[in-house]
């Protein structure tokens, strides 16, 4: 691979006379530079980078209208450009407002246009005097050269020599998987990453430290860090497991939504006609079918009704655990019960459930019992959160199952209500049949 195309930057401190004279070339690059901007195409990412970078590069050297700072790498010291400034220059030619001056900024960096100094893990464009450089067109994104696995553990391998093991983190986590990906062909890696070492020690200091940071922005870009992936992964793993929840839930209710289903037999507030409410009252011996399936969704569906909890109730009683949900039921009246008869219903049911020796004493876990009694003492609405939900925790993963699969659910099932629904047009019919006979009568 051809790497010695890299660009250069440095002040040098030169005599009055060949200043001037490259301070008449610099200003006559700089009206050619306008003149293209306003004749070349803005839309091309890449024609448009080569006006900044020259523009800059004139700035740089002769006008000094842009602050240029140089910072650091060893020995050697490298020019630099200010986020505030590029962001100010990227305003002025471009007639835009700071705000998009700057999301354009980040855009060059995100694309590895530019590349930061001082924190090379954060792709974007600071209006501060963070420090940024101009990449050099051979990692340009137009260039496609796509960037390989043997290509990264070439380098990493380079940057391992030179390090003598030393990686950074997420560089160590690479270079091992690497390593076991390639190992087939590791010796070449290892052979070429020795060859690129030795021909980068040649280079001149300055030179080698501009490479390498060039190098380490285009493969901060194609490569991120394992933190960044994971937090991309976990984002992306988190969003599609919202819409896997979302799609599920939107197939199982979409026959009991009333405006996704009609109702049966009919909707009341469309007919006047209140069959439907008296089907599914609270109480009602014989429920629907539509209802007895929506307790099977969860055990949240089956507690809310109250007809779904009586037959859970009869369930629970025949298996002799029904202690669970009269805990949970009596946290429930505790919960949204009166104020004045709290103090009451928390000392009923320390005895009931809570107190040693209870006579319907509930199993949870050490700690949780802790945290409740000691709560019972200065009893509030909330007091007994945990522990309720522990309990629906325990009848949720092994109670609720065992009901759907047991006699007492598939009964009511057989027994359920499948209603028709109502024909309207046909009584419309036979109402003015009948209004028809008594008129000629």
């Amino acid at each position: 691979m051809i790497f010695d195309q890299f660009d250069q930057r440095t002040v040098s401190n030169e005599n009055s006379l060949k200043n001037s004279r490259k301070l008449r070339s610099g200003l006559s690059n700089m009206n050619d530079v306008d003149r293209s901007l306003k004749t070349q195409d803005m839309h091309s990412a890449s024609n448009l980078l080569v006006l900044v970078k020259n523009s800059f590069t004139s700035i740089q050297r002769l006008e000094s209208v842009v602050c240029i700072q140089s910072m650091q790498h060893s020995s050697s010291s490298l020019c630099s450009l200010t986020g505030k400034d590029i962001i100010a220059w990227i305003a002025n030619k471009m007639k835009t407002t700071p705000e998009e001056s700057n999301a354009f900024g980040t855009m060059l960096v995100a694309y590895g246009y530019i590349y930061p100094l001082q924190n090379h893990k954060k792709l974007v464009m600071c209006n501060d005097t963070s420090l940024y450089r101009f990449q050099t067109p051979y990692f340009w994104p137009t260039q496609k050269w796509v960037a390989e696995d043997s290509d990264y553990a070439i380098y990493l391998a380079k940057r391992n020599i030179r390090k003598k093991g030393k990686l950074e983190p997420y560089e160590q986590a690479h270079y091992n998987h690497l390593h076991e990906w390639l190992n087939h062909k590791w010796d070449f890696i290892v052979m070429q990453a020795t060859e690129q070492y030795k021909a980068g020690k040649e280079r001149k200091k300055p030179d080698r430290v501009v490479f390498d940071c060039q190098e380490r922005a285009y493969w901060i870009l194609n490569r991120p860090p394992v933190s960044v992936c994971v937090c991309v992964l976990l984002c992306v793993f988190i969003y599609t497991l919202c819409l896997c929840r979302l799609v599920k839930y939107i197939t199982t209710y979409k026959n009991h939504d009333p405006f996704l289903a009609p109702c049966l037999p009919s909707n009341p507030w469309q007919t006047d006609n209140d069959t439907y409410w008296t089907l599914n009252m609270r109480r009602v011996d014989v429920p629907t079918k539509m209802r007895v399936e929506r307790w099977s969704f969860s055990l949240f569906e089956l507690l809310t009704d109250l007809r779904g909890r009586d037959d859970f109730k009869i369930f629970l009683k025949k298996e002799f655990s029904g202690e669970n949900l009269a805990f949970w039921e009596a946290a429930e009246e505790l919960k949204w019960g009166t104020a004045s008869s709290m103090s009451a219903k928390a000392e009923t049911i320390f005895k009931t459930f809570l107190a040693p020796g209870a006579p319907r004493w509930i199993n949870i876990d050490g700690r949780t019992m802790g945290l409740t009694v000691k709560g019972l003492e200065h009893p509030h609405r909330y007091v007994l959160e945990a522990a309720q939900t522990h309990v629906f925790l325990l009848m949720k993963k092994d109670t609720f199952f065992r009901y759907l699969k047991s006699p007492v659910y598939k009964d009511i099932q057989k027994k359920a209500l499948n209603p028709e629904p109502h024909n309207f047009r046909l009584v419309a019919k036979m109402i003015l049949f009948h209004a028809a006979v008594l008129s000629d009568i």
